[in-house]
């Protein structure tokens, strides 16, 4: 690695007024169009489906290179090696920093090798391994901040919800030693490549390699669980759940998801290259609100935090491998970022909302000052990336 329907107020139409809005106060902004940093990162993996950059709460880059994990201050330019698998089959296939709040240096990577590590990012050592009930690659990650669950999702298809804590709630996760599994979520039938919880807890969205979006309520999850191991001889068995909905609008796999900040069940996807479309759903209903054809791979999808912006960022494969900058609900594209030379793999945002770093499989990370952060005022841009120096930096790997 080198430095270098109305349902939760949702309507099916979009708010003709609200749409003129946004079109004059997309004019009022410039986004630079060129990336504030670029880092360069040798053997990252070119595979759509996996998830290889998490950035923390507490600025810190996770970038996981074939068989390692770096991890990048954002704010010092510090690198450090969190991890490398020993085995010569296995390889990182996702990271996920956690999000809960006094937990945060923790950080989920999973593996070829159908496992997930739990690590302590500060003190770079491994808590705990993490093994099934999955038997194919771990390929998406994420965390409940409500119920505090991990939530993996691999290439056998399964959900799976890890319940981290002990019987203690008031102990922390270094002293946990037990994994418990909540429960399985079965309702894919191909490799799970997309994962994300709502802000609330409520609702999970996944995305898969045949085509379908998932979308899973932890209450009923929760409330089944507890059912069965009150009637199962053996409470260690794992509870099986089906999703709430499949939803089979999409005509290639779905990686990119993003709940809206600023309409509750609003949920963006996007559609590999034989569908090329964002679409905008109700959670609840499971009507699609609109799709919007983006003319090449959608990888990633990124709404803006800053409620007044109304934005939304999404990363391209080919032809263009570029980021598109969108204006909400319009779909008017504002700026269109280019500087990849292959497909944009993934994409996160700064823990302050402004930036957003892409990482490609032309082996670069790049970072690009897309919005205004939630409590900005001004032309935005973010105060968390290492200032200072050139575009590029000294190699770090």
């Amino acid at each position: 690695l080198k430095v270098g329907s109305t349902t939760n107020g949702l309507s099916d139409v979009p708010d003709p007024l609200a749409a003129r809005l946004a079109v004059t106060q997309k004019i009022m902004r410039k986004v630079p169009s060129s990336p504030v940093r670029i880092l360069d990162a040798p053997d990252i993996v070119d595979d759509y489906y996996l998830n290889l950059i998490s950035w923390s709460k507490d600025n810190i880059l996770a970038v996981a290179l074939a068989q390692s994990v770096y991890l990048w201050n954002a704010g010092t330019g510090e690198i450090q090696h969190l991890v490398t698998v020993d085995q010569g089959n296995d390889y990182i296939t996702s990271v996920c920093w956690c999000p809960i709040p006094g937990q945060t240096h923790y950080i989920a990577v999973g593996t070829n090798l159908a496992l997930v590590h739990l690590y302590d990012g500060v003190a770079l050592r491994k808590i705990r391994t993490i093994a099934g009930p999955h038997t194919g690659r771990v390929s998406a990650l994420g965390w409940n901040k409500v119920t505090q669950w991990m939530t993996s999702g691999a290439r056998d298809s399964l959900i799976v919800n890890h319940d981290l804590r002990s019987s203690s709630s008031s102990a922390s996760l270094r002293q946990r030693h037990v994994s418990n599994v909540v429960n399985v979520y079965k309702g894919h039938e191909q490799e799970v490549c997309g994962l994300k919880w709502n802000d609330e807890g409520t609702t999970l969205a996944s995305g898969g390699n045949e085509n379908f979006l998932c979308l899973w309520d932890a209450r009923h999850s929760q409330q089944q669980s507890s059912r069965n191991n009150h009637r199962q001889r053996n409470p260690a068995i794992p509870t099986e759940s089906l999703p709430r909905l499949i939803l089979r609008q999409h005509k290639a796999a779905v990686k990119a998801l993003d709940w809206c900040p600023f309409h509750r069940g609003l949920l963006a996807s996007g559609g590999g290259t034989a569908d090329r479309t964002i679409k905008f759903w109700n959670s609840s209903s499971g009507v699609v609100l609109n799709s919007v054809d983006t003319g090449s791979q959608v990888c990633s999808v990124l709404w803006s935090q800053a409620h007044h912006q109304r934005e939304l960022v999404s990363s391209h494969g080919y032809s263009e491998n570029q980021l598109i900058l969108w204006k909400y609900p319009t779909m008017t594209k504002m700026k269109e970022l280019k500087g990849h030379t292959a497909r944009v793999l993934n994409m996160e945002m700064s823990p302050d909302g402004a930036s957003v770093v892409s990482a490609a499989a032309d082996e670069t990370l790049r970072f690009w000052n897309v919005f205004q952060s939630p409590t900005a005022t001004g032309a935005g841009g973010s105060e968390l990336l290492l200032s200072g120096e050139g575009v590029r930096g000294t190699t770090i790997r």
